[in-house]
């Protein structure tokens, strides 16, 4: 079942980058781009590196490891096709982030 859960403030986020959360069970990174907040799991799949403390350029991030990307939005890699870590839904209320996961 799906819950909803508040990771964050949004005056936590600036325009541009991300932060790693804890939602549950899950490491998420939380990017604000475009105005917009966006959610994704927040462990790179190559070697467990942090995303949320990546480097964003546009709606890209870049992980701190070892560089492989992903487009916060979607959670697809912009390197390889067949990589994609999940994305979740993100709701603002107020000064209130929540992700559902």
């Amino acid at each position: 079942m799906a819950e909803k859960v508040k990771v964050a403030r949004a005056s936590d986020l600036a325009e541009g980058t991300g932060i790693q959360v804890q939602a549950g069970d899950k490491q998420l990174a939380v990017f604000k781009c475009d105005g917009q907040i966006y959610a994704i799991h927040g462990v790179c799949p190559h070697r467990g590196g942090p995303l949320g403390e990546g480097f964003v350029q546009g709606a890209h991030v870049s992980c701190p490891w070892h560089g492989w990307q992903f487009d916060v939005k979607s959670g697809a890699s912009t390197m390889n096709p067949g990589i994609k870590v999940p994305s979740y839904p993100v709701t603002v209320e107020g000064e209130d982030v929540f992700v559902t996961v």
